[in-house]
């Protein structure tokens, strides 16, 4: 099976990353939505909130705004909790 990974994987930005927060955005995100869906919302939510420091500042109000067409909000909020 790993021999499969190694020669089918698809390349996915959270998976070249070590940076902890940003592999916690994508386990978010990645509940209930598609991998293709995902990866498009993803980078354009860490360019508005490249930090868990930027994300706490943030308004709910604008977190959720960048969440929009994601869906399951709750998991916005919870993020921004």
């Amino acid at each position: 099976m790993l021999d499969w990974y190694d020669e089918h994987k698809r390349s996915m930005p959270w998976r070249e990353t070590d940076d902890p927060y940003r592999i916690w955005v994508a386990e978010i995100m990645l509940q209930q939505t598609r991998v293709d869906t995902v990866r498009d919302y993803y980078h354009r939510f860490l360019e508005a909130f490249p930090t868990v420091e930027a994300l706490a500042d943030a308004e709910r109000d604008e977190v959720l705004k960048h969440w929009e067409g994601l869906g399951f909000y709750a998991r916005a909020r919870h993020l921004h909790e």
